[in-house]
């Protein structure tokens, strides 16, 4: 059995739900023990047009999944002519992770985007739990300082310049106090007209003082 804390080393992910879409954030430190073995590990994925997923764990397991979850989401589109939903997209990798649970995938996710009913996040664990999430989530080892922050200053129906803000504020705040976060950020933004990842100078311009 994986204990929860093992799938939670050495990353902080957030995700925020705002009033026209979802963003995704994560820094970019990948660590081996104390080790740092990457300064610029890629820790959100793009799995269909409109949807993301963070990864929190073991870099193999999470690009083994991203590179799954994203020919699933193609054959879906070409078998039912319609792109998959959030929600279809959480169960499909709730199910992959339970049918794993004996030999489980080293991974902590958020899934989210939007689709026909809006702006939707869920989190799955390692074995299959998948949860749906309302506002804010954050998975890894910097997730209660990032929870900190969200909990403090979220707000309902928020725009997506104060959701990026926040987004970067609860990172730089994990980033301060847990090990295994560091580096640089990476942000994506969801929205019904595009799957946007912003540029390091987006970020700076937006990094509050």
């Amino acid at each position: 059995m994986v204990e929860q804390n093992d799938t939670m080393k050495g990353t902080t992910t957030v995700g925020i739900v705002f009033d026209s879409g979802v963003v995704l954030a994560s820094e970019k430190r990948a660590t081996m023990g104390y080790l740092i073995s990457n300064k610029t590990a890629k820790k959100i994925y793009q799995v269909a047009p409109r949807i993301g997923l963070t990864t929190a764990g073991g870099v193999g397991d999470a690009q083994q999944l991203a590179r799954l979850m994203t020919v699933e989401a193609n054959l879906y589109e070409i078998r039912r002519g319609k792109r998959i939903s959030v929600q279809a997209a959480s169960t499909l990798l709730s199910n992959i992770l339970h049918g794993n649970r004996m030999f489980p995938f080293y991974v902590q996710l958020l899934i989210g985007g939007v689709d026909e009913t809006g702006p939707v996040l869920f989190s799955v664990d390692a074995v299959g739990g998948s949860g749906k999430e309302d506002g804010i989530v954050a998975t890894g080892s910097g997730s209660p300082m990032a929870y900190g922050v969200l909990e403090d200053r979220y707000v309902n129906g928020m725009d997506e310049n104060s959701a990026v803000e926040l987004a970067i504020r609860a990172l730089r705040s994990a980033i301060k106090r847990d090990a295994g976060s560091g580096e640089g950020i990476a942000v994506v933004v969801i929205t019904t007209d595009s799957y946007h990842e912003l540029t390091d100078k987006e970020i700076s311009e937006l990094t509050p003082n």
